[in-house]
């Protein structure tokens, strides 16, 4: 299993559209061959922040499978518009710790 993660800075004000276009772009992600799982939770600290963790089966079902669809580029209308600055998405293996 592979984690994606990327903290997502959304411009101030713009947080409860970001919240709808994220409700609407799931199924989106949901649909790619290998998903798992997504969790996107909201920062106490900084309200404008977001944590989006996404769990895979292998990389590739997150960098081809749904980067290289027609549904990657619905997501990336819906939801890039919001962010700024554009987030930095990283991938992570297997917990060191159970």
């Amino acid at each position: 299993m592979i984690l994606e993660s990327a903290l997502l800075d959304v411009r101030p004000g713009e947080e409860a559209a970001f919240e709808a276009a994220m409700q609407e772009a799931r199924p989106l992600i949901a649909a790619t061959p290998g998903f798992r799982s997504i969790a996107v939770r909201r920062s106490i600290e900084t309200p404008s922040r977001y944590l989006l963790l996404v769990e895979w089966e292998k990389l590739e079902d997150h960098t081809i499978g749904f980067r290289q669809s027609a549904r990657y580029e619905k997501w990336r209308a819906l939801l890039h518009h919001f962010y700024d600055p554009f987030p930095r998405v990283e991938h992570f293996d297997q917990s060191i710790f159970r």
